[in-house]
């Protein structure tokens, strides 16, 4: 058993009440949770469409509470990986142009290194159309898997709990993480690197710096060192930036044998696919503790699709740190839009969900003045955030140990009370999940010497 929700609201004991109805259909597809709450998996209940839109059979209904748990018409484990999975595009009816183009996709990046940017921006957007239109996930972010959680966290406080407790998501009682991430494409961006590292420190902002082992640059020992000694980290990107990575099967095993060679000669513990291509069951080939390939919600990526999540989870032993904002290329030369629009209706999104903002921003993209003026403003506002919103500013490395850390601890009642056991424990809190006019409402423990504070969730 997965048991994705406990790991989710990790120490808390609730999962157990809830069971599954017999019967699931052999055929899976979208249902609703609650109005307007996308799942896709089988069900015992209704029928499943094969598409998210239109008319789709909400099982809510059909959920069965009483004293003695809840029983639920499908497997709440296999929806959310379902989702989180991106199993869902099999049957969604839409066009994924990471596989059914894969000749148009050849072509473009045999073509690309001699490609001027604005040939290739023209080339993306005539690619992109449409984006606007595609209803499921939900644009700007999706919160499926997150809000889904907190509905069945609903159901288990309805049917009688008072008070659930459980270990915070986030270090110190923070309210939400934030990560900065770079990734250098061409020689012109490892040659900035320096300057964006200067420009990274001015405002205090940790970052990693993702890196192409093979043919894109040279990448000297003298290179690495630099980021490594200004306390920043590296990780790998993909191992030519070919496109082609996920093309084939026995190609990708031969060149995940190549990369993760490279991961043990960089120090690197992370890893990121080029073009946020991704096949999330070829993952246990690589050996890494965490990727960074996997969007929140990709409408105006190569490949469409997303995670539905703004949580960290695991794939196997890998932990999938999602992409849960715009990346700068998009930002700048597909939408044209050089302020902080976007990315704050991202961030406030997250916020209210408690998740993570993870930032895609290229060194070979802000070199000149007015996407660098940007990505100041950008840092400006998360320096912000770090102070006045209580959002934990961190590497994608100490977010990988955090929440390795936290996947281990355990809730202990002793005494009279609850605890929290385990390594990292000191930096753990406490948080309960309780109902507030008929929503959840979270009451995080901010030290031992302060009284919990209340934040309420929309569910």
């Amino acid at each position: 058993m997965i048991d994705s929700l406990r790991r989710y609201f990790k120490g808390a004991d609730f999962a157990r009440q809830f069971s599954q109805q017999q019967n699931l259909s052999e055929d899976a597809g979208y249902f609703e949770f609650g109005k307007g709450n996308i799942c896709y998996g089988r069900s015992s209940a209704g029928a499943r469409s094969p598409r998210p839109d239109g008319a789709i059979y909400d099982v809510a209904g059909d959920v069965n509470s009483d004293t003695l748990g809840v029983s639920l018409p499908f497997d709440h484990d296999e929806v959310a990986e379902n989702l989180r999975n991106e199993r869902y595009l099999s049957s969604n009816g839409f066009r994924n142009a990471g596989t059914d183009q894969l000749w148009v996709r050849k072509l473009y990046y045999l073509l690309r290194p001699t490609m001027p940017l604005a040939i290739r921006k023209h080339f993306q957007k005539i690619h992109l159309r449409g984006w606007q239109n595609i209803p499921f996930p939900s644009w700007p972010v999706d919160r499926t898997v997150d809000i889904y959680f907190e509905k069945l966290m609903l159901l288990a406080l309805d049917a009688g709990k008072q008070r659930i407790p459980f270990i915070w998501f986030w270090p110190d009682g923070a309210e939400a993480c934030a990560i900065m991430t770079h990734d250098v494409e061409e020689e012109t961006g490892r040659q900035f690197c320096s300057t964006l590292m200067d420009i990274n420190d001015e405002f205090h902002m940790p970052a990693s710096f993702q890196i192409v082992p093979e043919k894109r640059y040279p990448v000297p020992p003298e290179y690495l060192n630099e980021i490594r000694q200004r306390g920043f980290e590296i990780n790998v990107q993909d191992l030519n930036h070919d496109g082609r990575l996920f093309s084939d099967y026995q190609e990708f095993i031969r060149r995940s044998a190549v990369i993760n060679h490279y991961a043990e000669a960089f120090g690197a513990k992370g890893f990121r696919a080029a073009i946020l291509y991704r096949n999330q069951d070829w993952y246990r080939f690589l050996n890494f503790e965490y990727d960074m390939s996997v969007p929140n919600v990709a409408h105006l990526d190569p490949q469409r699709g997303g995670c539905c999540t703004v949580m960290p989870y695991f794939i196997g032993s890998m932990l999938e740190l999602p992409v849960t904002t715009s990346q700068d290329h998009t930002l700048f030369n597909i939408l044209n839009d050089f302020s902080l629009d976007l990315w704050e209706k991202q961030i406030q999104l997250i916020l209210q969900q408690h998740g993570l903002m993870n930032f895609i921003v290229h060194p070979d993209y802000i070199i000149r003045g007015r996407p660098q003026a940007a990505y100041k403003a950008l840092l400006g506002r998360l320096q912000r955030l770090r102070s006045e919103n209580n959002v934990w500013v961190a590497l994608p490395g100490d977010v990988n140990r955090w929440w390795r850390q936290r996947d281990q601890m355990k809730l202990i009642f002793k005494d009279g009370s609850w605890r929290v056991e385990g390594p990292g424990g000191a930096r753990a809190r406490l948080a309960y999940a309780t109902l507030k006019d008929g929503r959840v409402a979270y009451e995080v423990e901010k030290s031992s010497l302060e009284t919990a504070s209340s934040v309420s969730n929309m569910v």
